[in-house]
């Protein structure tokens, strides 16, 4: 379903709902099965576990990015106030993980709005470059909370067991910490499903494809997209969490500009506005920092060099691009 039809048409009738629908429920099904296997396909569970969570965080970015048409180079915010919020609650107030972790999330979201209603009103490179100042804001407002332990981190956020109803999860074991992360990446990917099969992802794909004519049709484009950059923070904001349970520590790094730089690289590899391609922009990166980091301390120029290959011979991303070929084939 294009976007022409969603702004023409934005409550789409029964039998198109239903279709949307059923696309969904079996692109969430394909995710979940191929994470389910995927620990067996990597070469240990680290590189798994850093592949869901970074996955995950690709896909908050691509949701205001690919699906909504707007660069920010701010994200690294979203992640970085998840990562401290869960953090802080766990660490220095002993509060349980299940509620830690929708505490980051809600945090998160809150941080976006504001930031969203100052930006929101701008366009292109402008809107770019205020996020990335409102983003540094953030990391200078954390980096000087005497809770965030400053330049040193924040240490000592231990998670080793978990009680999910019936079952109790080790998280000092690799394959039972994947499996964690794993249930809830599958959660935000059966949530995105339903947001992109409903008239609100019509709405920000219309608004990607022709503002004036979105607008037109009656949409409300301020809040639309306000309502898309929240809701893109929250899946950072989860990403952020679930990054300070795994590593039991939040280096102050996760808030630089650097890491929002990062993600527009994973989501550009993987193909942007695409449902599965940040997670193939995230594994390709981090196996390549992986298998070159082992080879010399220099392996950011490894890197950028297969990067800008990968730019220019797949310019909708890999996963972008094996979709369109895969299209034209038939």
């Amino acid at each position: 379903m294009n976007a022409t039809v969603h702004s023409a048409q934005p409550m789409p009738d029964g039998r198109i709902q239903g279709a949307l629908w059923r696309i969904a429920r079996h692109r969430v099904l394909a995710t979940a099965l191929f994470f389910a296997i995927f620990p067996l396909l990597m070469p240990y569970e680290s590189v798994a576990i850093n592949i869901l969570i970074f996955g995950l965080f690709a896909v908050g970015f691509n949701l205001i990015f690919g699906y909504t048409g707007m660069l920010s180079f701010g994200h690294a915010a979203f992640l970085g106030v998840g990562a401290y919020t869960a953090g802080i609650l766990v660490a220095q107030h002993q509060l349980a993980w299940w509620l830690a972790i929708p505490a980051a999330v809600a945090m998160s979201c809150m941080v976006a709005l504001v930031m969203g209603l100052l930006a929101i009103r701008t366009r292109g490179i402008y809107f770019a470059m205020v996020t990335l100042a409102l983003s540094q804001c953030v990391y200078f407002l954390v980096y000087q909370l005497p809770a965030s332990g400053g330049e040193n981190g924040l240490r000592g956020v231990n998670v080793a067991e978990v009680s999910i109803l019936a079952w109790q999860l080790n998280l000092l074991n690799p394959t039972q910490k994947y499996y964690f992360m794993f249930g809830f990446v599958v959660l935000a990917m059966w949530l995105l499903s339903r947001i992109l099969a409903s008239p609100f992802g019509g709405a920000i794909e219309a608004i990607r494809e022709n503002e004036a004519r979105a607008r037109a049709c009656g949409f409300d484009i301020e809040r639309t997209k306000l309502l898309s950059f929240v809701l893109s923070a929250a899946f950072c904001g989860l990403a952020g969490a679930l990054n300070a349970i795994h590593l039991g520590s939040v280096p102050i790094e996760t808030l630089h500009y650097a890491m929002s730089g990062m993600v527009v690289m994973l989501c550009l590899l993987g193909g942007m506005g695409t449902y599965f391609g940040p997670f193939v922009g995230a594994a390709l990166f981090l196996l390549i920092q992986d298998r070159a980091s082992n080879w010399t301390e220099h392996w950011q120029l490894i890197v950028g060099a297969i990067f800008i290959f990968f730019v220019l011979f797949f310019p909708k991303g890999v996963w972008g691009t094996l979709l369109e070929k895969l299209k034209h084939e038939r």
